[in-house]
């Protein structure tokens, strides 16, 4: 028996908000954490993209929309958000509960912290300086629903009255976000230490590829939990692709706009033609 991480509650967002990506069991967004503003998501060539600037702090939004729990696990740039590990579904993550939506600011640092989410040059991302950068411009979610078992009133026969609730069955590593701040699902993360980068390396050209840094601690609580997944495989996963808007535009994602003309580019008085 595994055990899975679960954000404090304090990460919990309320109220109704537009998410970028609805499956069927959960809902993504990718939210500027300096605004709150949810990246507008294009769609193109049957994959969702969103616009990144060099510099930014993100913060990756889920919104479990079943009434049970499920696991989440979340990989950046190929790389499992939690454990740091080369990104695979089996991996731990976040649990969630029934309609429960969480942000997920970082890199998983330990039970109190994790390092903060931005965008940045690919040679500065965390996967490039840690020598894996051929995945880097994804954010990945693979779901899970969470295995329950039956009521035994309900496997007996009807003589025998007697009922005993479902029990949570332990089993494959899952992280849970209930209450947190920002936060990543996440098992002891085995990340590199903290580093601190310079805000030149921050704002490099935006036509570069992007990737997602390793910025600065952030207090995000959390705490373990059990989660047995219902099935080996998961229920469904959720793709965002991300990169600068040059690099959208290029890729026509993004369409180009025209150059209009302009009906007062400038004021004053009618001159003499030269």
């Amino acid at each position: 028996m595994r055990k899975i991480l679960s954000v404090l509650a304090a990460a919990l967002l309320t109220g109704c908000a537009s998410i970028a990506d609805a499956g069927a069991l959960a809902d993504i967004a990718i939210v500027n954490r300096s605004t709150g503003e949810r990246l507008q998501v294009y769609r193109h060539g049957g994959r969702m993209y969103v616009e990144g600037r060099a510099g930014e702090r993100y913060a990756v939004e889920l919104r479990n929309r079943t009434g049970g729990r499920i696991l989440t696990v979340l990989s950046v740039d190929g790389v499992n958000a939690v454990t740091g590990q080369s990104a695979a579904a089996n991996q731990s993550g976040y649990v969630l509960s029934a309609w429960d939506r969480a942000e997920i600011a970082g890199w998983r640092k330990d039970m109190s912290d994790v390092a903060a989410f931005y965008f940045t040059a690919l040679p500065d991302s965390y996967a490039a300086r840690t020598g894996r950068p051929d995945n880097v411009g994804v954010v990945g979610v693979a779901v899970y629903n969470e295995y329950v078992e039956a009521p035994r009133a309900l496997l007996q026969a009807p003589a025998q009255a007697k009922s005993e609730v479902g029990r949570l069955a332990a089993g494959d590593a899952a992280a849970a976000p209930g209450p947190s701040a920002p936060a990543a699902a996440e098992s002891s993360a085995r990340a590199a230490t903290a580093t601190s980068e310079s805000s030149a390396q921050r704002n490099k050209a935006a036509d570069e590829k992007l990737g997602t840094g390793h910025g600065e601690r952030i207090h995000a609580p959390t705490y373990s939990t059990e989660f047995r997944r219902a099935s080996s495989t998961p229920s469904e996963v959720i793709t965002i692709y991300y990169d600068s808007r040059q690099n959208l535009i290029a890729l026509g994602v993004i369409p180009r706009q025209a150059k209009l003309p302009q009906p007062f580019p400038n004021g004053g008085f009618v001159p003499d033609p030269s």
